[in-house]
């Protein structure tokens, strides 16, 4: 009879196997004989505890004495391997067959750590036992167990540099030489812990002044200690990898920490979420899991500086097949290897890409300005600054040292915004005009854009203009673009965020030859992407545009055309134009190009002074008539004596005009006073230069906005501000953006409408933060059941006050809850560019705009732009000026 493969009958066969056998009794004798050691380290463990009444026949052992019983008996099994050679150790392992190897020593490292966690116990590695005694060490054997404490594999080197200091009496000698030995042991680079020692020093205090000092004092320590991890560490400390117009991202989920944190500390699901309820920032949970782990299960390989950012971008590099695990592998190094709980929270928040720290692009170039000033590589010949003459100034007299070094660095970041440049051209020739030369504009690589303040109506704008000449343009409600082309041919496009858009317009690309005149061979021109009619050339609506793909778009499947009205030249021929007066720039762009119908031209423009106020008014209603957002106006020529023009504002210290401001009231109860913005500047501050030149991430008054969503006539509504997040740059230390809310009138829920970073002075931003402040009673850590939103803000506002926003349009959205139901069934309404007006103190909560009032604003506007021939599609935080 066949057997079955499956299975075999067991034969009733009385034959003794040819095979040498083990009985019970040799099995149990041999388990006897491995477990003695353990008894009797159980009963010296007793011993050395005292009478303390406990049971001798029951003695439980700590995680290190069941570590160490079990390496001894690994190293007593690997002794007595050595010494037998009975033919038993060549048989083969069959399932159920005796062996002289215990079953744990046959696991792999990740088995042996999964069994200990199966009963309850830490991860095990590398505590390992004294040296055995004789001539020669024993052999390493693969089934080494053992624990190493994660306290005792922290860094403590660093823990006492006090970066905080200022950099006028801090001195990097005096740390370097410990440092660079410490350093020599792990490889010889800067650790990532000194990277940690200075986040964490930032993260404790809310003072600009110190969070600077922080960062200059860090970067004097890496400049003259280790410059090779200068880059890299300035690109982890400003929370990137790379440029904006070079993709690369880490592509990193939640899921992806989650997963490591899991592994590394040893955290089960229910314990993680339960951490991340706690805690909410992925930092803080990673700061709590590796506090609480007690071992870890290999000692830590120390993370550098450069380590941490080559394993960064080898995982924004991983693609293909495969990718997935790559990545997840490097996350678990890096929180692996994280020495200490403040390095895994810093790592994970890298991970996030959200540091918080507040060192952002412009105090990132403040720091090191100031670092160049006062330190340089050993092997540069840089002039530096005399600390001792330093140290004698006056406060006024020591900024004006300071701002003269920060504009150099600032200029020649916002011509060529890429660290990779920046950095080793300081470590080269510090702060100087030969940096100015090496960093000036360059092809294929965008410069940081010019920016426009805003004011509210025309007779601001003629008021602040008073005197001068100036031009009117259409302002576009299109995508502002920047189009490079050098002699080859080769065209980039870059958005104001400096990302490449050159696959999202092909058009635009193959339209670059015939718009060059004689004798152009390259340029940088900047201009507005706007979808055009091509029969007709009547304008539509941005939300038209957005209805284009992103990128690789196919030039033959084309549905929405596009025109671009180019309005400024900052490059022609290999020569810079920035410094020329507008007049002269926009004189050569008109003249060293060529109009193509409905596809490429010009602005519409009125050169106009404060004189031609009726003149400028008709301008205006002509460019709200044709569905533009307003008018630019722009100074044409610089004044006669620029040494009396004072310095400009960066892009980060936006003006805003006339919103309320809180002011403080003698019961400690915040209270909202009527003075502008505009007053709180004439207390002792200087009127801004109106510069005709084109000043690259600037917001000047020479470039004055005047849209139609801020006059005084525009649709306003009234909402209730319900969360914020930690600001960004100078706003660190209060709430930006805020979000806003309408009532459901029949729930009586709140429904969020958008988020605000637009209208608030700094007065104001303070004074809120000082209401809502975050362990106040204004304030909850968690979302109330009655706000209606997905999103994770920093802190949750009880709801108290009302204000007023002004808008340009509403749109549907997939994000926000606003009004969902009342005009679509799947998504919410939003607005573009809210912006506070102020706080109306004459309205309570329940006063407030209804979702009702939004749906009919949606309605009234959807009505007038289908009687002028568009519609406003769905938008869903697409980049729009």
């Amino acid at each position: 009879m066949e057997q079955s493969p499956a299975k075999k009958r067991k034969k009733n066969n009385t034959q003794a196997s040819p095979i040498p056998t083990r009985s019970l009794d040799y099995f149990f004798g041999r388990q006897r004989a491995d477990t003695a050691p353990t008894k009797q380290a159980a009963a010296e463990t007793h011993a050395r505890k005292g009478e303390e009444g406990n049971d001798t026949d029951s003695v439980p052992l700590t995680d290190e004495e069941l570590a160490r019983s079990l390496q001894q008996q690994f190293d007593e099994e690997d002794r007595r391997q050595q010494r037998e050679t009975t033919p038993t150790a060549t048989l083969p392992q069959k399932a159920g067959n005796d062996t002289d190897i215990p079953a744990a020593a046959h696991k792999s490292e990740d088995d042996r750590e999964a069994f200990l966690r199966s009963v309850n116990q830490p991860p095990v590695a590398t505590l390992l036992p004294k040296e055995t005694t004789g001539t020669a060490p024993p052999t390493a054997s693969k089934h080494v167990l053992g624990l190493k404490s994660t306290a005792s594999a922290e860094d403590t080197v660093t823990l006492t540099i006090p970066f905080d200091q200022s950099p006028l009496t801090f001195r990097p000698a005096d740390y370097i030489p410990e440092l660079k030995k410490h350093w020599a042991a792990d490889g010889g680079d800067a650790s990532y812990a000194l990277l940690t020692r200075c986040f964490v020093l930032v993260n404790s205090t809310q003072s600009r002044i110190k969070i600077v000092d922080n960062l200059v004092n860090c970067i004097r320590l890496l400049i003259e200690g280790d410059p090779s991890s200068l880059l890299p560490a300035v690109w982890l400390a400003t929370n990137s990898i790379s440029p904006p117009y070079i993709s690369l991202e880490l592509g990193l989920g939640g899921s992806a920490i989650s997963k490591a944190l899991k592994k590394v500390c040893g955290l089960d699901g229910p314990g993680l979420k339960n951490l991340y309820d706690k805690h909410g920032d992925a930092g803080d949970v990673a700061f709590e899991a590796k506090k609480r782990q007690s071992f870890t299960l290999r000692k830590p390989k120390p993370l550098s500086i450069k380590s941490v950012y080559q394993l960064l971008v080898k995982i924004a590099n991983s693609k293909g097949t495969g990718s997935v695990e790559q990545k997840q592998r490097s996350v678990e190094r890096l929180v692996q290897d994280a020495r200490g709980a403040e390095e895994s929270r810093y790592i994970v928040r890298t991970l996030c890409q959200h540091l918080r720290i507040g060192a952002v692009k412009t105090t990132m170039l403040i720091a090191l300005a100031r670092a160049f000033s006062l330190s340089k590589p050993s092997d540069a010949d840089i002039p530096l600054q005399d600390m001792d003459h330093l140290k004698k100034l006056k406060k006024e007299e020591l900024t004006a040292v300071w701002l003269k070094a920060e504009e150099v660095v600032k200029g020649c970041f916002a011509r060529r915004p890429n660290y990779n440049d920046l950095v080793p051209m300081l470590l080269e020739v510090g702060v100087s005009d030969e940096l100015k030369l090496r960093c000036g504009l360059a092809l294929h690589i965008p410069l940081r854009p010019m920016l426009g303040s805003i004011t509210r109506d025309l007779s601001e704008m003629l008021t602040k203009l008073q005197g001068r000449d100036f031009s009117c343009e259409y302002k576009y409600d299109g995508q502002r673009a920047q189009v490079h082309c050098d002699d080859d041919g080769k065209v980039s496009i870059f958005s104001r965020h400096l990302e490449v858009m050159t696959d999202k317009y092909p058009d635009l690309v193959a339209l670059v030859p015939d718009i060059r005149g004689d004798g152009v061979s390259s340029f940088i021109l900047e201009g507005e992407v706007v979808a055009v009619d091509q029969s007709s050339g009547d304008l539509k609506t941005f939300q038209t545009l957005t209805n284009r793909a992103r990128k690789d778009v196919d030039i033959n499947t084309i549905q929405v055309e596009v025109c671009l009205f180019a309005f400024d030249l900052m490059y022609l021929n290999g020569q810079s134009l920035l410094d020329r007066p507008f007049r002269e720039r926009r004189g050569l762009l008109r003249s060293m190009f060529i109009e193509r119908e409905y596809r490429f031209t010009w602005v519409k423009n009125l050169d106009a002074t404060s004189a031609d106020s009726e003149t400028v008014l008709e301008f205006f209603k002509s460019a709200t008539d044709v569905k533009c957002e307003g008018i630019m106006v722009k100074v044409l020529d610089n004044l006669p004596n620029p040494e009396l023009l004072a310095p400009e504002a960066d892009e980060d210290t936006p003006p805003a005009p006339a919103p309320t401001t809180p002011v403080k009231t003698k019961k400690g109860t915040t209270k909202k006073s009527t003075t502008t913005k505009e007053e709180d500047k004439e207390k002792g501050t200087r009127r801004k230069a109106l510069l005709a030149t084109y000043e690259p991430d600037k917001r000047l008054d020479s470039w004055l906005k005047v849209k139609k969503d801020y006059a005084t006539s525009a649709d306003t509504i009234d909402l209730i501000p319900v969360a914020g997040w930690h600001g960004q740059g100078r706003k660190a230390k209060w709430w930006s953006p805020i979000l806003l809310a309408c009532r459901d009138p029949i729930s009586g829920s709140l429904q969020v409408v958008t988020k605000c970073i637009s209208g608030f002075t700094d007065k104001f931003y303070q004074a809120n933060k000082d209401f809502y402040s975050e362990d106040g009673e204004h304030t909850h850590k968690y979302k109330p059941d009655y706000i209606e939103y997905g999103g994770h803000p920093d802190v949750w506002f009880e709801p108290q006050e009302v204000w007023e926003m002004a808008f340009a349009d509403i749109t549907l959205s997939p994000t926000y809850t606003a009004a969902i139901g009342l005009i679509s069934e799947e998504r919410g309404l939003s607005m573009r560019f809210p912006r506070f007006l102020k706080v109306r103190e004459d309205k309570s909560i329940e006063e407030a705009s209804t979702s009702d009032f939004l749906a009919g604003l949606y309605r009234k506007q959807e009505a007038r732009i289908e009687k002028e021939g568009g519609r406003v599609e769905p938008v869903d935080d697409l980049e729009d000026e």
